[in-house]
């Protein structure tokens, strides 16, 4: 498989549905092998969370949808990860 394998969503939503529910739901879609959503900041009626979503041949528009069908929206793609195997980031000279 080659498809998208890992994506890293920042996402703003209202407090309702939980992250519990959010992370239910995105982790019965098809392809999807695991949920991780992170809470970065609460507001008074909002929250922004990061969802890293792992499997095979994720959809995004349908990744997109779910969420958006929960009243959050996906404020970017801070990562994402194809093809074969996952290759994990690693620190440069420049960086250390």
């Amino acid at each position: 498989m080659t498809g998208i394998r890992r994506l890293v969503l920042d996402v703003l939503k209202p407090h309702h549905p939980s992250i519990v529910e959010l992370s239910k739901t995105l982790s019965i879609l098809p392809g999807v092998h695991g949920v991780n959503l992170s809470l970065y900041e609460v507001d008074q009626q909002t929250e922004t969370v990061k969802i890293t979503v792992e499997g095979e041949e994720l959809d995004y528009e349908e990744i997109k949808l779910a969420i958006e069908n929960l009243g959050a929206v996906v404020h970017s793609i801070d990562e994402i990860a194809a093809g074969k195997r996952l290759v994990e980031e690693v620190q440069t000279l420049q960086e250390r």
